[in-house]
This record gives structure tokens, C-alpha cells and sequence, in this order.
């Protein structure tokens, strides 16, 4: 049977049900991940049991598979973002059916499982699927559009007539943070090679800057807001170019100089780590809704070939998101 199939009557020969998974035993490369059957899990008190038909792919997918981050040492089955319907609800759910298409992201760090035919999750970490889109379109956003709501939001509050300044402003977290800036009326700047500067432009990006060959400290502009998702040397600089009581978000650990830097240019340098939140999804869901919001797709692979997947996001050329297909 492939991924593909419908696995809601497959059971293990003592009659337990069963599911194939992304799963891996030890850490490393892409090679490690096999599609593996496991137990089928069952949704306990608060939470829902989605049977999943598309999850997105994110760089944290690539770094705990291969040293794990946050998590405990393997086996685990990774993936937090995820799009499918509703296959059983535990006790106490009220705000949703079995049948019901539901999108979100599962509780982040820990809760991770979507690369897999099913998963369970706290019922309020999932909103209802904007009916204008499909599951995969709806699988590349939970996590890159909560972080960048997080950041642009949440925490830094931007407004219109603020200038905002994106790095890597074509990836995952990067397209999506453009848009939602634009939404809020900002005046937004994104990083990115020069061949990716039309795409950005398509979304609303007001300036493009090369990161190969310019550079965006050189220009004399200063912003209200710097989302960093890059790190190093790039979170170093970006202190440089905020107005004095200006924000850094950073979506990486922040150095000790960084900080220093920081408290030195009147400004402030915070880390911000993705939490599931419903308000959030709802926000986020709206936005699609309204035609504010959409999630590029550079390319999609079958559960089954989940580690070509992990090979083709590890190159760092991708173009919005990946997406792993499971129904």
C-alpha cells in the first residue's frame, strides 16, 4: 500500500490500527528518514486526531532531524505544520467534527508528527481550512505565517508608515512576513538574490537588495523594524541600520556583541521562538480569506519521498515552501 492510499481500515495483525510515517531512528542526513508503520495514535482529553493530506516542510525540520534541537534523541516522526480533516476528537472538543478541514500547527517544539498519515493535536492549535484553497496550499502556512505574525505583529507591532526591513525575504517565513507587512501598511524592504527581486515585487516588496553583491547597511536608510532570519553576521549588522528606539527580531539565537551592539544604537534585539495559537491561525486564515495572504509553493513531494524533500529545502535555493503530500 503507498502513502497515498487510504489507510483508515489498515490494521497490524493483532487488529490495532496502524499508519506510515516519516520516521527516523538516529540522527543525520536525509537517508535516515524511512516510511515506517507505527501505531495510529488517538486523540486524548482537548485534542483532535487529523488525518492528514499535506504538511509543510520547514528548516527546523532539517535541523532536528539531524541534531535534533529541542527534542529528545530519536525515534520521532517530525513535521508541524499540517493541513487534512478531522478524523475523531477527544473529550471535551466542541469546536470541531470528525469530517471538518482544519489547518494549524502543532505545539512547537515538541509536539511534532505531521509528516504522517495521522496526528494528534490540541483542538484549539487548528482553525477550519479557508475554503479558497487547497490542502497544500493551506499546509505551507501554519508555521512560517504564525512566526512571521509573531514577530511583524505581535511583538513589534509595525504600522503603516513604518519601514521594515526583511532578510531572506523570499523564503518561507520571508515571503509570507512581506505580505503580512504590506498588509499593515509598512513601507517593506526585502533581502534576497537579485533573481528572486521580481517575485518579491510581486507580493509588494517596495525595494529589493541584493545580498550578493549590495549592501544593506550601504544605502543610508534606517528602519523601524528588522525581521532576521539568517543569522550571524547579518543579525550583527542589521543593528546598524534601525532608527534609535527601533526593534530586531530575530528568529535565531542573538550574540552577546549583537545585544551590546543593540543597547549601544538605542535600540532592541529580541529572539522569538513560534508558538501554536489559535488567534493566531484565525488571523492568519482571515488574511487568506481576503486575498492578503498566500503561500508560495516551489515544489511538492509524496510522504513517501519525504527525504528528497529534506535533500531539495537543504540547499537553500528554494522559493517559499515545500510541501510533503500525504493524501
Amino acid at each position: 500500500m503507498t502513502s497515498t492510499d487510504k489507510p483508515e481500515n489498515r490494521d497490524s495483525p493483532d487488529g490495532a490500527p496502524v499508519m506510515l510515517a516519516l520516521h527516523q531512528t538516529a540522527l543525520g542526513g536525509p537517508e535516515v528518514l524511512r516510511l515506517t508503520e507505527l501505531p495510529r495514535p488517538a486523540p486524548g482529553p482537548g485534542e483532535i486526531l487529523v488525518a492528514v493530506h499535506a504538511a509543510g516542510l520547514n528548516p527546523t525540520d532539517f535541523k532536528h532531524r539531524a541534531s535534533r534541537v529541542f527534542l529528545p534523541p530519536p525515534p520521532f516522526t517530525l513535521g508541524w505544520d499540517v493541513s487534512g480533516t478531522v478524523a475523531a476528537t477527544g473529550f471535551g472538543v466542541t469546536l470541531v467534527r470528525p469530517g471538518d478541514e482544519v489547518f494549524g500547527m502543532l505545539p512547537y517544539p515538541y509536539g511534532a508528527g505531521s509528516h504522517a498519515e495521522f496526528v494528534t493535536g490540541p483542538a484549539r492549535a487548528f482553525v477550519a481550512k479557508p475554503a479558497g484553497i487547497d490542502h497544500v496550499q493551506a499546509a505551507a502556512l501554519p508555521l512560517a505565517a504564525l512566526t512571521a505574525w509573531q514577530a511583524l505583529v505581535e511583538t513589534a507591532g509595525v504600522r503603516a508608515g513604518q519601514r521594515v526591513l526583511i532578510h531572506a525575504a523570499a523564503g518561507g517565513v520571508g515571503h509570507l512576513a512581506v505580505q503580512i507587512a504590506k498588509e499593515r501598511g509598512a513601507h517593506v524592504t526585502g533581502t534576497a538574490s537579485a533573481a528572486k527581486h521580481d517575485f518579491l515585487r510581486e507580493l509588494g516588496a517596495d525595494s529589493c537588495i541584493d545580498y550578493h553583491s549590495g549592501d544593506f547597511t550601504g544605502g543610508g536608510e534606517r528602519f523601524d523594524v528588522v525581521l532576521d532570519a539568517v543569522g550571524g553576521e547579518t543579525t550583527l549588522r542589521s543593528v546598524e541600520v534601525l532608527r534609535p528606539g527601533g526593534l530586531l527580531v530575530s528568529l535565531l539565537p542573538v550574540a552577546g556583541d549583537t545585544l551590546a551592539a543593540a543597547e549601544r544604537a538605542r535600540v532592541r534585539a529580541v529572539v522569538l521562538l513560534v508558538e501554536h495559537d489559535q488567534a493566531g491561525m484565525r488571523a492568519v486564515a482571515e488574511l487568506v480569506d481576503r486575498g492578503r495572504l498566500r503561500a508560495h509553493v516551489c515544489a511538492t513531494f509524496p510522504l513517501a519521498e519525504g527525504a528528497r524533500a529534506h535533500a531539495a529545502g537543504e540547499t537553500g535555493r528554494t522559493t517559499g515552501k515545500i510541501v510533503i503530500i500525504v493524501r
